[in-house]
């Protein structure tokens, strides 16, 4: 599989159409898949929450969190929280589109993925009190079909499926899983390497 440009990513982001949730019984939130190509192509970068915090305690995320009154939009909260999270300065992001809105199972918010291509090298300044590690992850593994497993979970009388993508020792599931399955789909539409 020949891995995508960002010009690649940006083009197959703006073919499709979002879906758009506009329940106002959800809070809104945003998070930032960001993106970058160093010498072993390109890798996405993940946080691992810490124990401490009020949701989705010690999973590996997306940088990211809820819409907050000053925040003129999804994309504003975005990059507030991954500068607030991680260090990353609005200016040095380069939004290369959206994904779907997308519901949290159990917390009740409405999430808003961007994809954001970011510089490397990046000096950034990890807020302890939010996040205990950043996890770069090729993603040329991320393709990898058996990285990839999906479970069936009783969930409100029916079966809901949950993706989990396993790398080395990191295990990405739910809300964050869902984001990176339809990232992948977006961009490798025609490949058997996505899940």
């Amino acid at each position: 599989m020949i891995p995508p440009t960002k010009e690649q990513i940006r083009r197959a982001l703006a073919k499709r159409s979002r879906r758009i949730v506009a329940d106002p019984r959800l809070r809104r939130a945003a998070v930032l898949m960001p993106v970058y190509e160093d010498g072993d192509g390109l890798q996405v970068l993940f946080t691992k929450r810490s124990e401490e915090l009020p949701h989705h305690k010690g999973q590996i995320a997306f940088p990211g969190g809820t819409q907050q009154p000053e925040d003129q939009n999804p994309h504003a909260t975005a990059l507030r929280e991954s500068e607030e999270e991680v260090g990353l300065r609005p200016g040095d992001v380069e939004v290369l589109g959206e994904l779907d809105d997308t519901v949290t199972a159990t917390s009740n918010f409405v999430v808003t993925p961007f994809v954001g291509f970011i510089p490397y090298p990046y000096s950034f300044r990890v807020n302890p009190a939010e996040i205990v590690e950043l996890i770069p992850i090729p993603l040329s593994l991320l393709c990898d079909p058996s990285r990839f497993r999906e479970e069936l979970w009783d969930r409100d009388g029916g079966k809901t499926p949950v993706y989990y993508y396993t790398v080395g020792s990191h295990v990405i599931w739910g809300l964050t899983a869902r984001i990176l399955k339809q990232f992948l789909e977006a961009v490798f539409p025609a490949s058997k390497a996505t899940p």
